[in-house]
């Protein structure tokens, strides 16, 4: 008979110097422009998302660049999102360009918006259009679109949710809607500074604002706007808001 019995190779602590090595090797990392970064995730290099605290997690990469990169549960949550702008929308950080790219395929008019230049490159060649600017500076047909489009998280922009959808409100014309993805967990508003990683290299820490669901229906009110429809698909969360 064989024996089956598994066997292990005695555990070995890393020493004092290996981790002072790996601790200087991450604090050594160079700091550099957010669009190196994203060159080197769509070039499929792995990328992380950083906390303060320390807490990473992998960039949602294969959701960004959409297709069939992301999973059956982020198409189908993407295709509703774009199912409602039903007219000309601004994609505020429009990153890749997924839904950008996809509005124009399909003759809505629509514009994305991103502080990263590369994002900008990568929509204009997936066939949408984009701007590379802030979304707080001044855009073409302010108060006249009539989507704004904050997915991926994108209504904490600036760690300030309150402040993004006052300049959604400025951009939209008077019956515009915001289509924005929230958290689908009751976490209520919670701002923290976040980078992006490599092995090699990080970003610049920049404000970021998680809002939960608990929290939609007050902050739309208190901007403006009134809470029209939510929609959960896995561990996605949309809602739409109507100028109030």
């Amino acid at each position: 008979m064989v024996d089956m019995t598994p066997t292990f190779a005695p555990l070995r602590s890393a020493s004092h110097s290996e981790r002072g090595s790996s601790v200087r090797r991450m604090a050594s990392r160079q700091v550099v422009e957010t669009d190196v970064i994203y060159r080197q995730f769509s070039s499929g290099l792995p990328c992380w998302i950083a906390d303060r605290a320390g807490v990473r997690r992998p960039l949602p990469v294969d959701r960004w660049l959409g297709g069939d990169a992301s999973t059956a549960d982020d198409r189908r949550i993407d295709e509703a999102i774009l199912e409602l702008c039903t007219g000309p929308t601004m994609d505020v950080g429009c990153g890749p360009g997924r839904f950008t790219a996809a509005l124009a395929h399909r003759g809505i008019p629509a514009l994305g918006v991103d502080v990263s230049a590369t994002a900008v490159e990568m929509t204009l060649e997936r066939g949408g259009k984009a701007l590379h600017r802030d979304v707080f500076a001044p855009m073409p047909g302010c108060g006249e679109w009539s989507h704004v489009l904050l997915a991926d998280g994108n209504i904490g922009i600036g760690g300030n949710p309150m402040s993004m959808l006052r300049r959604a409100r400025q951009l939209l014309h008077p019956d515009g809607i915001v289509v924005a993805e929230i958290d689908a967990l009751p976490s209520g508003v919670c701002t923290k500074y976040l980078r992006w990683e490599t092995d090699h290299c990080v970003g610049k820490w920049f404000p970021w604002a998680h809002v939960g669901r608990d929290a939609a229906s007050a902050l739309a009110d208190s901007a403006g706007f009134l809470l029209i429809s939510a929609l959960q698909i896995s561990d996605r969360f949309v809602v739409a808001m109507r100028v109030a």
